[in-house]
């Protein structure tokens, strides 16, 4: 199975189902912005964005090119229409149809013929807020709070901590979905990342009980990385620094592997001694599209997925028919 938000997650998905048909994606539900801003705030649903993105890449690579496409279309003009994605509006129409987030997800994916099932974190819309310096001129170091996916994720300054909290209510902890929660107690693999490190990968281990099952799971996890540092929230990290993060919001999770571009590495030295502070081995591999800046290859990367988990390709043809999720 695979934890993460966006297109970072949607890079997961597409090399995952190169090892294996069966995977679950847990997706986050904190999008303010957008299309999905939009809708949580005038109908009070889940924000659709990050789902609809896990659902495309499902059916881009069942065969459904058309599906994907589909749901990844965005209006044009200045209507009310306007920015709207295709997907967005179906999950939204679903959710207010169903009145159950994830049997709404769950048709979702029987209509489109998906093999994959998402799931939202949390049943319920969540705020993340963020805790940045640099953001006064006269005194740098001062550490302020702001709020929402959008500006945690576009701010000139520098992100140290984020907290998660349902929306209007931040006294009480985010609830986790029971049957996200029940897919990474019975996992066999959980992947974490790549995609926007504060807003997208470590929202998943403030949800507590979440974070308790990722605790608990007898699966190996593995993170992968990203390729280059995120403009706004993580500007200038280097790699070794997106697991000190990590292990700052979760200290007592361990992982098993870290998967990382090996040109997008300075030190692997410092890499490996972050990773095994996690308990983990740093994999470095040729990950990185040699075309499109920024994003992964989906082959190089099911290449190093087979890597972390010790398959070798009839091992990972074998695993077809189980719930490798």
């Amino acid at each position: 199975m695979a934890l993460g938000g966006g297109h970072g997650l949607h890079a997961t998905l597409t090399a995952l189902r190169r090892v294996t048909s069966q995977v679950t994606a847990v997706v986050t539900v904190a999008d303010d912005g957008g299309s999905s801003g939009r809708l949580r705030r005038e109908l009070g649903l889940l924000p659709p964005g990050d789902l609809r993105q896990a659902f495309a890449a499902f059916a881009a690579e069942d065969g459904g090119t058309l599906w994907a496409e589909v749901f990844q279309h965005r209006f044009g003009g200045d209507g009310a229409l306007a920015g709207h994605a295709v997907g967005n509006l179906l999950l939204a129409g679903l959710f207010e149809v169903l009145g159950d987030p994830v049997a709404a997800l769950d048709e979702a994916s029987r209509l489109m013929g998906i093999s994959g099932r998402v799931l939202p974190m949390s049943p319920e819309p969540l705020e993340i807020q963020g805790e940045v310096s640099g953001l006064d001129a006269e005194n740098p170091e001062a550490v302020r709070r702001i709020r929402g996916q959008v500006a945690v994720a576009t701010t000139p300054g520098q992100v140290h901590r984020i907290s998660l909290h349902p929306t209007g209510q931040a006294d009480r902890p985010p609830r986790g979905c029971a049957e996200a929660i029940e897919a990474v107690l019975g996992a066999d693999v959980v992947f974490l990342g790549p995609g926007s490190w504060f807003t997208s990968v470590l929202p998943h281990l403030l949800v507590p009980d979440l974070h308790d099952a990722l605790l608990r799971t007898d699966a190996t996890k593995v993170v992968i990385l990203n390729l280059i540092p995120q403009p706004g929230e993580t500007a200038g990290f280097s790699p070794e620094k997106h697991l000190d993060v990590l292990f700052e919001h979760a200290p007592e999770l361990r992982v098993d592997a870290v998967i990382a571009d090996r040109d997008s590495v300075p030190s692997p030295a410092r890499l490996r001694d972050a990773a095994g502070r996690l308990g983990a081995r740093a994999l470095l591999g040729a990950v990185a599209d040699p075309v499109v800046t920024g994003r992964h290859d989906p082959d190089a990367l099911a290449g190093c997925m087979r890597d972390a988990l010790g398959l070798t390709g009839g091992e990972a043809e074998g695993m077809e028919g189980q719930r490798w999720r």
